[in-house]
């Protein structure tokens, strides 16, 4: 999920600061491992808006958290979604797993009569009895610097509560406060993992079509897992070991089977040190700090590499260009150049018919009518440090409606933001984001079902 110097026109409908305290029920896992869930859609993927993007540009070996990534397709979600329990008595929340932005956020409500036993769409705070706002004094405050509220202090009220505001790309906002609260876990062995001071956004106030539309059918909130302070990583990380990873499986597959986001410092604790692990640098951008930036040094179409200026791939002195690895981006975003060549190599390989209508947001789409086993040229990415990441087929030929399939790869204007590696283009890879390292691995190997 994206800065706001990006305006995105997904159409995936649908992907510390403070120590904690770790309580487990059962004998201490040597990591926390969560499922990540993507469900069957109902209908098409590809026919409403997602712009679910970071809106606010910025001037040791441990135990390991493994849980399910549950996907929201059936909900009419691109996204990827994570459950979890909140608050005292803990209650049930799937939260939207998202590497592209901070902030963990839960839409929240104030009543006091709200029945616990009707399904909600919000964390009822007045239910908790661990439940406790930041004071905006506090320097667990100032963390959200640049995203507090323009006047998170109300200096007539000693006990103001640490207000924030958090803005996405296509405008998009979550108002509330800052607060801490308690956070069960349900790992896929069956424990119960309980972290106190637990810190997230509880929204009062949530607008817009990224966090209240279709693409956010499901979900109570995001569970940022960025680079910053507050994030799900950064704050579980100094406890389980300063690095995750994630398998986002192929949504198509039915019954859907289940992804899992690993953290802790055994992320690849499943594929037993991968021998066939790639690694590439992950680099640091002083303006936009959340993100997991990766160099492309070239792209190639069926192993031709593709005449691209090496300056379409860089981060200029603003803070602009450069790549940025997403799962909270459903299609994947090149910088405007670089499309055009790709899509050029693409047209001139690709033979089956147009579709008899123009898909709207796709410059390339097929009809794959009669066609037992349509086949696409070969897309690949070198990247620094002599690896290349090679996605299947049908992780960038789509199918937008019944018998057609179309390219799902969109541009980004140069000069306005950055190329975006999206969810979709990730499928069917092990991740892992080793930020003690500075390295993102990947690999095809390790993402076999448990």
């Amino acid at each position: 999920m994206f800065s706001v110097s990006v305006s995105l026109r997904s159409l995936f409908p649908s992907l510390f600061l403070l120590l904690l305290t770790i309580i487990v029920s059962a004998a201490a896992a040597e990591y926390l491992k969560l499922p990540l869930v993507h469900k069957t859609p109902h209908t098409s993927p590809l026919q409403t808006r997602l712009s679910l993007l970071n809106g606010r540009r910025h001037h040791h070996h441990g135990q390991t958290l493994k849980s399910p990534v549950i996907s929201g397709a059936s909900s009419g979600s691109g996204q990827y979604f994570i459950s979890l329990h909140l608050g005292s008595p803990p209650q049930p929340l799937v939260l939207v797993a998202d590497t592209g932005s901070d902030l963990i956020w839960l839409s929240c409500s104030a009543c006091k009569n709200c029945s616990l036993r009707s399904p909600g769409s919000a964390f009822l705070a007045r239910h908790s009895t661990s439940f406790s706002p930041h004071h905006c004094f506090q320097s667990t405050c100032r963390l959200l610097v640049p995203h507090p509220s323009p006047n998170p202090c109300n200096h007539t009220h000693l006990h103001s509560p640490c207000r924030y505001e958090y803005e996405y790309a296509d405008g998009s906002v979550t108002a509330g406060f800052f607060s801490k609260e308690i956070i069960t876990l349900n790992t896929s062995s069956g424990q119960q993992v309980e972290l106190k001071d637990f810190h997230f956004g509880c929204g009062f106030k949530n607008t817009g079509p990224s966090i209240t539309g279709s693409s956010f059918n499901g979900a109570h909130g995001v569970m940022g897992l960025g680079r910053g302070p507050i994030s799900f990583s950064s704050q579980l990380g100094r406890r389980f070991g300063n690095k995750f990873s994630y398998c986002l499986m192929d949504y198509t597959l039915s019954p859907p089977p289940t992804s899992f986001l690993i953290i802790g410092g055994e992320a690849n604790h499943d594929v037993r040190m991968n021998p066939k692990m790639s690694f590439t640098a992950l680099l640091t951008n002083p303006v936009s700090p959340t993100f997991y930036y990766i160099a492309i040094k070239s792209v190639y179409v069926d192993d031709v590499k593709l005449r691209i200026d090496p300056l379409v791939w860089s981060i200029d002195e603003l803070g602009n260009g450069g790549t940025v690895i997403d799962s909270g981006t459903t299609l994947t975003f090149l910088a405007e150049p670089a499309y055009r060549k790709i899509l050029a190599a693409f047209k001139r390989r690709v033979k089956l018919p147009s579709p008899a209508e123009s898909i709207l947001g796709f410059d390339l789409c097929v009809n794959v009518s009669g066609v037992s086993r349509a086949s696409f040229p070969k897309l690949s990415f070198e990247l620094v440090g002599n690896s290349v990441f090679s996605p299947p087929q049908s992780n960038y030929f789509i199918e937008t409606s019944e018998r057609v399939k179309c390219l799902a790869i969109q541009p980004v204007n140069t000069g306005s933001g950055f190329s975006v590696i999206g969810n979709l283009m990730q499928q069917g890879f092990l991740f892992e984001f080793d930020r003690d390292k500075s390295r993102l691995g990947f690999s095809r190997n390790g993402c076999a079902l448990p």
